[in-house]
């Protein structure tokens, strides 16, 4: 690992100073860090996989190395090369029918049963009554165990529950004892060969069903996230719904009393109708100030209420939050300015990537309070910021206290919003045209 290390890091040395060669050999680590943490694991579980079948064609064509040019031990190594390559195939097919892609490989699994079954007795009839040059014998009966036990061990991959991978491994077993006892005649070793493979298979078996329902748990809890992410931007709905029916809900009662007694007042031909609805127009502008209020974020604005709503919605969605910095003694108007930008970050964290982690900091500097919001994991998605309502609209909404707003990719997934508004001079925040 420490070799590797040091040979990457100084390819990507020198290719930071040559160019073309510093990208390409980024190019493998942006490839993986652009996969989401299930389709890393299932990445490493395919190739876990796949390399369940180079340990078989090493471990069967080590022992024939010694007499691979006696003319006797070449074609067996030739078959095993063969029952290889269809374990690596019909692992990949039954991963992608338990991830629900393509029906279960039935015809594969039966192919490789009976690949298994011939290897096995080539293999056996070779160590037997082949040819009794000095290895040969040994290394047929090694080839004998592995196919069994590796065949059992992919077999086991392609069945749905426990009991039918264990009937599979017991069914392997059983068929070695069934194939040494005649060839061997030796009641014995028949059993030996039954054990080994049983117990071979079984932990092969294991292991392959094992990473499967990790994978699957995986992919299970990736789900429950999203849903706990579109739990939490529902919760924030319900509460802008909340506030906008407290709003609206009494303003709307109001008016259409008033517009009742306007209308009984107008057909007695009494002057108060001119009154009331003048006291109607007056509400309605009234309600409007106060939903476009509501919309934009700036009734009752109070940054420390959104910092900590903004750390319970990440938190409820999976995501580390980090929160620092005092907020007592900014002006209602900069609160109200940097709780939009707290809000509209958050909602930027939950929509665009995979975020493990997002820290929010508020500091002063130099007669100036600087919000910053960073995270992890973020797609290409978070640069736009959900269009004219996301970083554009936080940009105009800052200049309405003075204020300047800078975003982007600090790193590798990582992006940043910096927020910086004055504490003196202009302060109030212009109404923004939604």
């Amino acid at each position: 690992m420490g070799a590797s290390a040091l040979t990457y890091g100084a390819l990507w040395g020198y290719g930071k100073t040559t160019g073309a060669w510093g990208v390409g050999m980024r190019r493998p680590v942006g490839w993986w860090r652009r996969k989401s943490t299930p389709a890393k694991v299932e990445t490493y579980t395919r190739w876990s996989f796949h390399f369940f079948a180079v340990a078989e064609l090493m471990s069967a064509g080590l022992p024939f190395v010694g007499v691979l040019w006696t003319g006797f031990g070449l074609w067996l190594p030739a078959m095993m090369l063969g029952h290889s390559a269809l374990c690596a195939v019909t692992a990949s097919r039954a991963l992608d029918w338990t991830r629900g892609r393509r029906a279960q490989p039935v015809g594969l699994l039966w192919s490789l049963s009976a690949a298994t079954a011939l290897v096995a007795v080539v293999a056996l009839l070779t160590a037997v009554r082949g040819t009794r040059h000095e290895g040969v014998p040994e290394a047929a009966a090694t080839v004998f165990g592995i196919a069994l036990v590796f065949g059992a061990g992919v077999t086991a991959l392609g069945v749905r529950q426990r009991q039918w991978a264990f009937a599979v491994v017991s069914g392997y077993s059983l068929g070695a004892g069934a194939v040494a006892l005649p060839i061997v005649q030796n009641g014995f070793a028949s059993l030996v060969a039954m054990s080994v493979v049983l117990i071979g298979g079984a932990f092969l078996a294991f292991t392959a069903v094992f990473s499967v329902w990790l994978l699957n748990s995986v992919y299970e809890l990736d789900e429950a996230r999203e849903t706990r992410t579109r739990l939490a931007v529902a919760e924030e709905r319900l509460r802008f719904g909340r506030d906008l029916h407290d709003v609206m809900g009494r303003n709307l009662a109001v008016i259409a009393l008033k517009s009742e007694l306007a209308v009984q007042l107008a057909r007695r031909g009494l002057p108060n109708a001119v009154q009331q609805m003048i006291e109607v127009q007056r509400i309605a502008r009234e309600s409007q100030r106060e939903v476009r209020a509501v919309v934009r974020g700036y009734r009752e604005a109070d940054l420390g209420v959104e910092l900590s709503g903004a750390q319970g919605v990440l938190t409820a969605a999976g995501i580390t939050c980090e929160v620092s910095g005092e907020v007592d003694g900014l002006p209602a108007e900069v609160q109200s300015a940097l709780g939009w930008v707290v809000r509209e970050s958050t909602t930027n964290v939950l929509r665009h990537g995979d975020a493990g982690r997002c820290s929010v900091s508020l500091g002063r500097t130099d007669g100036h309070v600087v919000l910053t919001v960073e995270n992890d994991g973020a797609g290409a998605g978070a640069a736009a910021g959900g269009g004219g309502s996301g970083l554009a609209g936080l940009r105009e909404r800052l200049r309405g206290v003075d204020g300047r707003l800078e975003a982007g990719f600090v790193g590798a997934g990582v992006f940043r919003v910096v927020a910086e508004v004055p504490l003196t001079g202009k302060i109030a925040v212009r109404e923004v045209t939604s």
